[in-house]
């Protein structure tokens, strides 16, 4: 049977996209840390954390995704991801009855104390930045809560011009808040990294660009996004170095 240039593709997306979902469910291990402090009654109370894939399998995922030229920025706005750190959501912490960043700096933060007993609005803590290696002491506040900023992995308007736009309103939601998509860190790092993507920008801290790598797979994966060919280098020239 003749299967045309069309139908091969389709294969090749639905191939990846099952891959991508099947590490992101087999291999995200619970954070022992998260697992202590992230407890609300018999619920959790925050997202679990997601686990390293090794770079043998990433690279083989990379391998599995689409690459394409980055398409036109046109339409694209933040809230074509739904509302900011939505807790309607269908991924790990979606409708714990909490918002999406208080999950993800409950879960990155150590010594966390909450507001008003909330068990859920984050006070204060400590984050081991892993964008710079610096130790961040947290403090809710108009002046200082952006000191530590959730990154997008992938950043959004980024993943927009590279398939999410070609997914619903609720997949996207779900890219919006995703744990594995998401990160506490430095918040002026944050900034500085901006909407890029591999081929533009890595973490100062050489030690987590594998992890980090790594991470941007699995999200590509798990929501079939594609990779440009500078990018897929990057991503394959650095984690050939990883252990």
């Amino acid at each position: 049977m003749k299967f045309t240039a069309q139908r091969i593709a389709l294969i090749g997306l639905a191939i990846a996209t099952f891959i991508g979902a099947s590490y992101y469910l087999v291999n995200r291990a619970e954070n022992p840390k998260a697992s202590a402090q992230c407890t609300n009654g018999s619920a959790p109370a925050c997202a679990e954390a997601p686990a390293s894939v090794p770079s043998r399998e990433a690279l083989t995922l990379l391998d599995t995704l689409r690459v394409a030229g980055r398409a036109p920025k046109t339409g694209y706005s933040r809230e074509e991801f739904g509302p900011a750190w939505s807790d309607d959501v269908s991924v790990p912490g979606g409708h714990n009855k909490c918002d999406t960043r208080n999950d993800i700096l409950q879960r990155d933060l150590t010594e966390v104390t909450f507001k008003d007993n909330s068990k859920c609005v984050v006070a204060t803590g400590t984050l081991n930045d892993p964008y710079t290696g610096k130790t961040i002491h947290f403090v809710r506040g108009p002046k200082t809560s952006d000191d530590v900023q959730i990154d997008h992995v992938i950043a959004l308007s980024d993943a927009w011009q590279k398939g999410a736009q070609q997914l619903s309103a609720d997949r996207r939601r779900d890219l919006a808040n995703d744990p594995l998509n998401l990160q506490a860190v430095d918040g002026p790092t944050n900034q500085s990294k901006s909407d890029s993507d591999a081929a533009t920008w890595l973490p100062p801290s050489k030690g987590y660009r594998c992890a980090y790598l790594t991470r941007q797979i699995q999200v590509k994966a798990t929501y079939t996004l594609w990779v440009t060919q500078a990018e897929k280098d990057v991503m394959a020239r650095e984690l050939s170095t990883c252990p």
